[in-house]
């Protein structure tokens, strides 16, 4: 029997838990059995725990549906340990090292009691300092195992549930788990200090728990609120039932109702039913008020006698000042402009157009990417909904003649903003516009990151200086609703970059639809508006843009690679849309496909993909075609910019480090090779997970049409999909 069990739920924190659980894995002490409890075996927690528990026995992952909840996932893993002690770890939280030790050494000192306390200390996600709030509750303990009646203000409901290791036959013995779905760390630890015998405290941090910038998900508004009365009934009824000694009951009744007051009085976490939850909250604070008990002094006081009164109108107009500030500082808009203000104001008073949406790629550069993929779907499935498309002034001519749209900054685009229901952008609207209650903001992404992307670049100098204020950046994240992936590695990176309270979206990439719907006569045609000569096998060469380069300078003198390859061969060049300034960088057999409008129609009339670290290659992998990475500065770009995996190590096909090489992989046939054919199928895998020809349709019935999941078309397996026919397969054919 192992001395501890550590049981870590997982849900919605894959792009962290490696961390957990490298954090335990990493611990000088040995002697643990680890249960990760994941949603299903295909979730994205579920590939992170595959790996660890392929490489370390100890592992052992247990399945329970994210509609059992923490408490659910919890109850999972207590009925899979076999340790003689428990641990409960969130996904995002980390042992600090030598915890285990130091837990082991203060169970062999005080001996196995019930229930061993110990310091955790909270970290921002950003910045400041630390704080270690169960210090000041297990200062005054006793130095060895003690009973409860000694250190009654150590009622458990003030500490999480990760703040102490559990004697798992106490728990078995006892029948005790963890009760409800929301604030079931309040049930547990109440129930749990009402049951045990014997404690002791650790007077040294154990956990270190990564506060979310999006704050604790038990604050967000909702009716879940009401659960909170649920557990803090449990606790006090038990004790009741138990008979537990007015010196313990006195704290446990004052910290239960210390958290209900903050609920009450807070004028977001209740945005409906707030009047049932106070006058319920008043009858459960007369009937379990312990007797002689004296409120606290101050504004607390206050509203301990307001609450006891049943008092609701009193307790509602001393909150309504602060309700109106935030209010009203939530709704300011912020847009240039006196007048634009003002229309903007305006349209904001006005209700939300339940049939209205608008779309914009790439800072309103024109009709492109997935935005324009879902715009074109919604046509078809949605025809109620008018959509508008936000362009720049010089980009209204890349707008098909049919869509509706409007010029970033005039009239129209402030009245639009102002009133949609949905808002869909491949980057982000500007930070004037406000995101109005009922909206819904989709967030499509245009790549899969290789680089470090939002947050995680805040540690890479050159970045974060050219990406300005990270303040901003997350403001404009908060505003999401939705975030779309193309597979399970962006899905964890995303996590990372952009914190949130946003859903994540595991439907692929609309734009990437074509790559698996284009017919032949869509590749013929693409081949002969680029200018492809006929017979010619057309290399798409598109390098990614340099933060610390100053224009656009391609690390390939492309002439002299024509020349070196021979005369099968031309080179479409895509320069980083950074620097589309309209003017043609070649002639002959290098045609510039730089300006042209689609992506798209560009990699489906190649025949092979060169770059060096652009996110193209996981589009361009769809298409199951050649793809070269030309690698001549790696090591300065890994270092400057930052990167998520070694490219290396996992290439999506052949590399080259010198013109020579990349000249030598195409004259000696390699780039097409068994060796570069296996590269590619295990990029694939990776990194074509959810691109399959129906991620528009998917999108659409999600967000605009408000499907419910299971009604949304499944990903096709990538062994039954299709690619559109490379023009070499035409010519054979």
């Amino acid at each position: 029997m192992p001395r501890f069990s550590i049981v870590v739920p997982s849900h919605g924190v894959a792009g962290r838990l490696s961390q957990a659980l490298d954090s335990i894995l990493a611990q000088s002490f040995g002697d643990f059995e680890l249960i990760p409890v994941c949603d299903a075996p295909d979730s994205p927690a579920a590939d992170v725990v595959t790996g660890y528990a392929e490489r370390d026995s100890r592992v052992t992952p247990v399945h329970s549906p994210p509609s059992a909840g923490l408490a659910g996932a919890r109850n999972t893993g207590l009925r899979a340990a076999v340790g003689g002690h428990v641990l409960f770890l969130d996904g995002d939280d980390v042992l600090v090292p030598g915890a285990l030790a130091a837990l082991d050494a203060r169970l062999g000192a005080v001996g196995d009691v019930d229930v061993l306390y110990f310091e955790h200390e909270r970290t921002p996600w950003w910045e400041g300092e630390p704080a270690n709030p169960a210090a000041p509750l297990l200062a005054g303990t006793p130095d060895g195992a003690f009973s409860p009646d000694r250190a009654p203000r150590l009622t458990g409901v003030a500490l999480p549930a990760w703040s102490a290791a559990y004697r798992r036959g106490f728990l078995t013995e006892q029948g005790l788990a963890f009760p409800g779905n929301h604030f079931t760390d309040t049930g547990f630890g109440g129930l749990v200090a009402l049951r045990a015998e014997r404690v002791a405290a650790l007077r040294a941090v154990v956990v270190r728990h990564l506060l979310r910038r999006q704050g604790n998900r038990l604050n967000l508004p909702g009716e879940h609120h009401a659960e909170l009365l649920d557990q803090t009934e449990l606790v006090l009824t038990r004790a009741k039932e138990q008979g537990l000694a007015e010196d313990r009951l006195r704290p446990l009744f004052e910290q239960l109702f210390a958290a209900v007051l903050r609920t009450a009085a807070h004028p977001r976490r209740l945005p409906a039913g707030r009047r049932a939850f106070f006058h319920r909250a008043s009858a459960l604070y007369r009937q379990h008020r312990p007797a002689g008990y004296q409120p606290p002094g101050g504004s607390l006081g206050v509203q301990h006698r307001l609450l006891a009164a049943g008092s609701y109108a009193a307790f509602r107009t001393l909150r309504a000042a602060n309700q109106r500030a935030t209010r009203a500082v939530a709704l300011l808009p912020r847009p240039r402009g006196l007048r634009t203000r003002l229309r903007y104001a305006a349209g904001l008073r006005l209700p939300l157009d339940e049939n209205l949406a608008v779309y914009c790629a790439y800072w309103g550069r024109g009709y492109a990417c997935n935005p324009a993929a879902i715009h074109a779907k919604a046509r078809e499935l949605a025809p109620h909904i008018r959509s508008v498309f936000l362009v720049e002034p010089d980009a209204v001519d890349s707008v098909p003649k049919d869509v509706e749209h409007a010029v970033i900054g005039s009239r129209k685009y402030w009245q639009v903003l102002a009133r949609a229901k949905y808002l869909v952008n491949n980057a982000n609207f500007a930070g004037a516009v406000v995101k109005r209650p009922g909206s819904v903001h989709l967030q499509t992404q245009h790549g899969t990151p290789l680089k470090k992307m939002g947050a995680d670049q805040a540690t890479y100098p050159v970045v974060a200086a050219a990406t300005g204020s990270f303040t901003r950046l997350l403001a404009r994240v908060d505003r999401w609703d939705y975030n779309l992936t193309s597979n399970r590695h962006s899905t964890e990176m995303w996590e990372k970059a952009f914190p949130g309270a946003h859903e994540t979206l595991e439907y692929g990439y609309p734009r990437n639809d074509v790559y698996y719907t284009a017919s032949a006569e869509d590749v013929t045609r693409a081949r002969k508006e680029l200018g492809v000569p006929d017979g010619k096998k057309a290399l798409l060469y598109a390098p990614t843009h340099r933060d610390y380069a100053t224009g656009f300078a391609p690390g390939l003198d492309l002439a002299e690679f024509c020349e070196a390859i021979g005369d099968d061969y031309v080179v479409l060049l895509r320069a980083h849309y950074f620097y589309d300034q309209g003017a043609s960088r070649g002639g002959g057999r290098i045609i510039d496909v730089t300006g042209h409008r689609s992506s798209e129609d560009v990699c489906l009339a190649a025949d092979a993909l060169i770059t060096d670290y652009s996110s193209i290659m996981f589009d361009y992998a769809n298409l199951d075609r050649p793809i070269v990475v030309y690698a001549d500065d790696w090591d300065v770009y890994r270092e400057v910019r930052g990167v998520y995996f070694d490219l290396m190590a996992s290439p999506p096909g052949r590399v080259a480090r010198t013109p020579e090489e990349l000249a030598a992989v195409f004259r000696d046939g390699e780039w097409a090779d068994e060796s570069a054919t296996a590269l590619r199928a295990a990029f694939r895998e990776r990194f074509c997970q959810f691109d399959d020809g129906r991620a528009a349709e998917r999108v659409v019935r999600r967000v605009l049409l408000g499907e419910p999941p299971e009604s949304v078309p499944p990903v096709i397996p990538l062994a039954e999909r299709v690619p559109a026919p490379a023009a070499a397969t035409l010519v054979r054919s």
